[in-house]
């Protein structure tokens, strides 16, 4: 596929009539780019990611999947459901509201039930993912007895065990001791260079720098400031300045 995976265009959204969550937001993202979008708090970076992951939808204007126009009517099709709950997933960055069973085997094992997978492919995808995010030892406790560093670590494998295109990421590092933040670096790099694309949301610039080499800066009246590559964005101070990042 040669188009974007994701396109919006002039895409608002409010959460009353008078609360604008989203500003007539227009953006492009192809297949295995590497995105991080910047923003303060409260710019609309969390609601535009449960957009791009369809769990909210565009009051204004329209959201494009692989081509595709998308809306509540679309997820209505089984097969379309599927196709994209399958390719898109999102961690929040309320690690908390993803965990919900008595333990971390669970945890993994709750997606590719939904999947319809079977038992063995299941056994065999949990050893899979707990050897590569180093969590085997976890797989019998519970998530809520867990560092914050290791739930991260956890929601994380919950999500990629499906083996999604596309990982929307809501301030993976905020909370994290350095240690955890290089590790959880480390796993995005190795998801990039395995051809998927992630999709970053943080106001935090050194994260930002190492995981994308594509910027949009989202601005406090909740629309898209400007879009550029790290030269565009963080060699110009005054710039970083305006939009609260700095």
């Amino acid at each position: 596929m040669h188009g974007p995976i994701f396109k919006l265009e002039n895409v608002s959204y409010y959460y009353t009539k008078e609360k604008k969550a989203l500003n007539s937001i227009s953006l492009e993202i192809k297949k295995q780019e590497k995105v991080a979008i910047l923003g303060p708090n409260g710019a609309g970076k969390t609601t535009l990611l449960k957009v791009l992951d369809a769990l909210l939808f565009p009051q204004e204007g329209k959201f494009y999947f692989c081509g595709e126009e998308v809306d509540e009517d679309r997820f209505e099709d089984p097969e379309f459901n599927y196709k994209f709950r399958k390719s898109v997933v999102l961690l929040f960055q309320n690690i908390d509201a993803q965990l919900f069973l008595p333990t971390v085997r669970e945890e993994l094992s709750f997606g590719l039930i939904q999947l319809g997978f079977q038992e063995a492919e299941i056994e065999r995808k949990i050893s899979q993912i707990s050897d590569l995010f180093r969590i085997s030892h976890l797989l019998e406790r519970s998530p809520f007895q867990l560092s914050e560093g290791e739930k991260k670590k956890v929601a994380l494998a919950s999500l990629l065990i499906i083996d999604p295109e596309i990982i929307l990421l809501d301030e993976p590092t905020n909370g994290l001791d350095p240690r955890s933040v290089r590790e959880f670096i480390e796993i995005i790099e190795e998801l990039q260079h395995n051809g998927k694309t992630v999709i970053t949301a943080t106001h935090d610039l050194n994260t930002a720098i190492k995981i994308a080499d594509k910027f949009y800066v989202m601005g406090e009246e909740k629309n898209i400031l400007r879009v550029g590559n790290y030269e565009d964005i963080f060699l110009d101070e005054d710039f970083l300045r305006f939009a609260n990042l700095i």
